[in-house]
């Protein structure tokens, strides 16, 4: 079993074109570290966004100090 998949996308025939001029780049290896850079940035983004409304519904009133207290207390 195969740990890559294909993902193709559609481009304007003028970049195509342009890009096949440029016969020493290696299309395949740049867009693949580009687009790898990408999801792990967006990744990156959407955990923060979803651990800063964790954060934010764990947020209470009540002081820290208040906590340790009850926490030293109960043993």
């Amino acid at each position: 079993m195969s740990t890559k998949s294909v993902y193709s996308i559609r481009i304007p025939t003028k970049f195509r074109k342009i890009m096949d001029e440029m016969e020493d780049v290696n299309w395949q290896e740049e867009i693949r570290e580009v687009t790898l850079e990408l999801i792990k940035e967006k990744n990156k983004k959407r955990l923060l966004k979803e651990s800063k409304e964790i954060r934010k519904a764990m947020e209470n009133d009540i002081e820290s100090a208040a906590l340790i207290r009850e926490d030293r207390d109960a043993r």
